[in-house]
């Protein structure tokens, strides 16, 4: 029996790749007009990102956090160009109104409001997407994050403290998600059952049992019976 079901968002709802091209874009054109010293001095997506495992390496006690590192990051480079890093939290507005322009898999909506008309659904991320600004925060119970839960997938504190919120037991909750390490692994090994999304057509390529495996949000819905 499923009693309720913990959702994957990034990758699983929608791709993520095209929002995080769109926000880093979004965030170049804001240095270039607010902190363009910034731009002289990182001038690629390579040299930020350089910035940015630097900045993580100082603050292992947040790695479970995208939010919070990437606002160390802004406010990092900002400092070492002579700009306000106070400035970074308008950085951070204009990067996560862009980074939750998402666009959902054609078929996921739909799929979606039929499984939550049967089943208490959960997100469970280690991004940082707005259900309420992406306007689907409807089709679920909460958000429960890695910032929230204080690890990311796939440790088993991220999927234990979310089927509590749920008020139900692990082993009466489905995780579905896209990754097999991230998503599936980390639910089993919290002892939740897990649904895999696989888009791809990817191989299960692990020692462990092959997971209930769906194409989509559609074909995972019409085996719920929804």
């Amino acid at each position: 029996m499923i009693a309720a079901i913990t959702l994957d968002l990034d990758d699983t709802l929608w791709p993520l790749a095209p929002a995080l091209e769109r926000a880093e874009a979004a965030l170049a054109a804001w240095f270039d007009a607010s902190a363009p010293a910034v731009r002289a001095a990182y001038p690629t997506r390579a040299a930020m990102w350089a910035l940015r495992g630097e900045v993580a390496a100082t603050m292992p006690e947040w790695a479970h956090d995208v939010t919070r590192i990437r606002r160390a990051t802004i406010a990092a480079a900002l400092a070492r160009t002579g700009c306000d890093p106070a400035l970074a939290d308008d950085a951070m507005a204009v990067f996560l109104e862009a980074r939750n322009a998402v666009e959902p898999y054609p078929e996921a909506v739909a799929a979606l409001e039929r499984i939550a008309g049967r089943y208490p659904v959960a997100a469970v991320t280690n991004g940082n997407a707005d259900l309420a600004r992406i306007g689907l925060a409807r089709l679920f119970r909460f958000t429960h994050s890695a910032a929230d839960a204080g690890v990311g997938k796939p440790d088993p504190g991220i999927f234990l403290s979310a089927a509590a919120r749920l008020g139900v037991a692990p082993a009466d909750a489905l995780h579905v998600g896209d990754d097999p390490a991230l998503d599936v692994l980390g639910a089993r090994g919290a002892g939740l059952r897990a649904a895999w999304i696989n888009r791809t057509g990817a191989a299960w390529e692990h020692a462990d049992t092959p997971p209930w495996t769906f194409p989509d949000l559609d074909a995972l819905a019409r085996w719920l019976g929804v």
